[in-house]
């Protein structure tokens, strides 16, 4: 419901606030006073394109925002798909620069207008002579079926299961599509991974045949070394351990004069034991070093065949090398189940397929059951006003591509056609006049007839279901006296069950709202304004009494007026 408008800087506007309230909601006022401006103000928040000629003061920017009661919606999962702060109390606003650039606004998080146009459309419903589009959508006649059959229960678990189903399907195509692709590049996969496998990597062995050859390469260098090492140690004329022993030797002769000698004379014992150990230890490794071709030439090989593969591989180590090596057995293994896999799925989806069936089955039923009651219904309150010789046909038949089924495997489709709302396809044929042939509805109404055939659709599937505010821009044209009448009884029906918000120049209409509101132009100061007041009891029959009788209305359309107040 719309709780409040706002709106700044927009044509004749410089400021204004509307509360509204709910029922049936009239505006009336002189022709150019304004009241089309209001709805221009209020379709911006509703997502509609900005031009620079909407501004009252070219130095300003325009301001718009409406203020909604919006819990009996179920939004919430629309609020959490475009990462919106949901509120019971929700508030749009739209802000356009004199530059013409505009911002949009939900709730003080800022969207693009695309959002806002998606957020609006459920909250409002603006409809005129010349707004045929929604009543020939398929998707809305669907709606009227659908509200009228009362299976929002059985239709959510039909779209959820649907929606599964969607899903369910583009990953079989992925799979098949991978599967082949993978079938053709199985082969090469196979060579890659035998490659690996056959070179039995290890993750460290790269590291340790680098030593190994660098040690390889310089054997004479180390063994040289070493041997002069342990000459140097053992056996050479001053090697360092004769020469130990001998001060060991000076040592024992003097422990027995000194303890500390004694402690000092061990400690060198022990490391004379330890350097005899470490010379033995350099004699062992100078001993079995020794030049080796043969191991250089096996090493070399072996650390080649590895730089080869990590080069074709674009990889620096053999850890990585190794995983490509699992990588490459799970796609093989892959493509070797990947028959099983589709196959799997394909009996899952036939089976899904068949619950789908049985849910759009029953959808179907339910629908066929409703057609006869909204065309009877419809007609009826078409007949009301004044419109007995209209003829409405709701044809029913089932959904094919071409009616718009969400096509599935291109390459195995299944048979019969389902769609996002089940296996049916609605199309509303319609004529105003005796004798005509039906028609799709826009060809075969005028604008008034199809805005009272509006009217009479949005009065049935109210007292079905939640609607947004409905707002009715001079749909009343073209109608006077009973039926005027009528049209003002239906609205007030509508009402009962939703905002509805109608412009009007019938007092007819005019009587029947519970809140009035009077558009007017303001001349008084240098700038024309337009302004508006809600009208209290006798303002409200001074006001119908001239839509009766012009400026100065006399004492019977005064009573006229206080009589359709009361009727």
């Amino acid at each position: 419901m719309l709780q409040k408008l706002t709106i700044n800087n927009y044509a004749l506007i410089d400021n204004l606030e509307i509360s509204f309230g709910k029922g049936l909601n009239i505006l009336t006022g002189e022709t150019g006073a304004g009241k089309s401006i209001i709805l221009g103000a209020l379709s911006l928040i509703l997502g509609q394109r900005a031009e620079g000629r909407y501004f009252f003061n070219q130095q300003k920017k325009c301001v718009i925002e409406g203020q909604f009661k919006i819990g009996e919606f179920h939004l919430k999962s629309f609020f959490e798909d475009n990462d919106l702060d949901y509120e019971a109390e929700t508030v749009l606003r739209r802000e356009i620069s004199a530059d013409g650039k505009s911002r949009a606004f939900v709730n003080d998080t800022p969207v693009n207008l695309n959002a806002l146009k998606q957020l609006g459309e459920k909250l409002i419903d603006i409809h005129s002579q010349h707004a045929t589009l929604e009543i020939n959508d398929p998707e809305f006649q669907l709606l009227v079926v659908d509200s009228v059959a009362k299976h929002d229960e059985l239709l959510h678990d039909y779209q959820s299961k649907f929606k599964a189903y969607k899903k369910a399907t583009s990953k079989l195509n992925e799979l098949i599509e991978e599967s082949e692709k993978a079938k053709t590049d199985l082969d090469y996969f196979q060579f890659q991974f035998d490659e690996l496998e056959k070179a039995s990597l290890n993750a460290d062995e790269q590291e340790l045949l680098e030593k190994e050859l660098y040690a390889l390469n310089n054997a004479e260098e180390i063994k040289r070394n070493l041997f002069g090492a342990y000459y140097l140690m053992q056996e050479g004329e001053a090697a360092a351990l004769v020469q130990l022993r001998e001060a060991g030797q000076q040592l024992g002769l003097l422990e027995k004069f000194d303890p500390e000698i004694e402690e000092l004379h061990q400690r060198l014992n022990s490391t004379i034991i330890e350097l005899k150990d470490i010379a033995a230890e350099i004699e062992v490794i100078e001993q079995r070093t020794h030049t080796n071709e043969a191991r250089v030439e096996e090493v070399n090989t072996r650390l080649s065949l590895i730089y080869n593969l990590q080069k074709k591989h674009r990889v620096n180590t053999n850890a990585e090398l190794l995983q490509i090596q699992d990588d490459l057995s799970d796609k093989i293994q892959k493509v070797l189940f990947s028959d099983e896999a589709v196959e799997k799925l394909q009996k899952q989806l036939t089976a899904d397929k068949a619950e789908l069936e049985k849910l759009a089955a029953k959808l179907t039923a339910n629908r066929v059951k409703a057609i006869p009651a909204i065309q009877k219904q419809v007609l009826a309150t078409l007949a009301e006003m004044g419109m007995s010789n209209s003829a409405l046909q709701i044809e029913h038949s089932p959904l094919s591509l071409k009616a718009g089924v969400e096509k599935v495997d291109a390459r195995n489709p299944p048979s019969g056609g389902l769609g996002t709302n089940g296996a049916d396809h609605i199309r509303f044929l319609f004529s105003a006049n005796k004798g005509h042939a039906l028609a799709e509805m826009s060809k075969v109404a005028s604008g008034g007839e199809l805005s009272r055939l509006m009217l009479s659709i949005k009065s049935l599937i109210a007292q079905y279901t939640a609607l947004p505010t409905i707002i009715f821009d001079e749909i009343d044209t073209g109608v006077s006296g009973e039926v005027a009448n009528k049209v003002g009884q239906i609205m007030e029906q509508l009402a009962a069950n939703l905002q509805v918000i109608t412009i009007t120049h019938l007092p007819q209409i005019a009587s029947k709202g519970q809140n009035h509101y009077f558009v007017y132009k303001d001349d008084s100061a240098a700038t024309t304004y337009t302004r508006i007041k809600q009208l209290d009891k006798q303002e409200r029959i001074l006001e119908i009494a001239k839509m009766l009788s012009g400026d100065k209305p006399g004492e019977s359309a005064l009573q006229n007026a206080r009589e359709l107040l009361n009727s």
